[in-house]
């Protein structure tokens, strides 16, 4: 496993991000671990998370030059991955949306810098459904910017819909024929637990919910 997804798996553990029991998620499955990019709630752990972010970019090489946060976790992600990118000697221009357009002031939804003729990369916690990135995604091409990749802390490598043969993450990515990167999966998970004794008791649930929902 490389040291990004160590590191990150490690902080989301210490963070309690990253939490093992019964969890019932929205789509109605009972899962036996629970991701929340929101406990990633001190300077300290936004830090660290971005460093493992831009180390699972730069992996990939991916062409860009804008960082752009959904509403609304992937603005402090998007702005802590800037500032961490801006500490390495890159300093990229970030932009991110309202939920909803503001009619005084300066108005529109989109905040920070412009979109137009920028590759621009996407910075959020996880990919679900696919519908707010699918969202974020029509924002950037109707402002003038070019969808150049998504980065997300992690993939849980299912099925959206027991009829489906993809995950959430790989339909996204065959629809608008660009890379999603993540910095850890599922799989990386089952090996960090493999290798850890406080972790064991929970790989067997991890293993079967992943035989019952999971994608090649």
């Amino acid at each position: 496993m490389s040291d990004h997804r160590h590191r990150f798996l490690q902080l989301a553990l210490r963070a309690e991000a990253l939490r093992f029991g019964e969890f019932t998620l929205k789509s109605g499955r009972v899962s036996p671990y629970f991701f929340n990019a929101g406990r990633f709630d001190s300077g300290a752990a936004l830090a660290e998370l971005a460093a493992c972010y831009a180390d699972a970019v730069d992996a990939e090489a991916l062409d860009f030059d804008l960082l752009f946060g959904p509403a609304y976790k992937g603005i402090p992600l998007a702005t802590a991955l800037a500032c961490e990118y801006a500490r390495r000697g890159r300093d990229l221009p970030l932009a991110f949306n309202r939920k909803e357009a503001k009619a005084h002031g300066e108005g529109g939804s989109l905040i920070g810098a412009p979109l137009a003729g920028r590759r621009v990369l996407v910075v959020d916690d996880v990919i679900t459904a696919g519908t707010a990135i699918r969202e974020a995604l029509a924002i950037i091409r109707d402002a003038g910017g070019i969808p150049a990749g998504i980065v997300i802390a992690l993939d849980r490598q299912e099925r959206v819909r027991e009829d489906a043969a993809a995950s959430a993450a790989q339909a996204v990515a065959a629809e608008h024929a660009i890379p999603v990167v993540a910095v850890a999966t599922l799989s990386d998970l089952l090996a960090f637990a493999g290798g850890s004794a406080a972790l064991a008791a929970h790989r067997d649930a991890l293993l079967a919910y992943r035989a019952r929902y999971g994608v090649v």
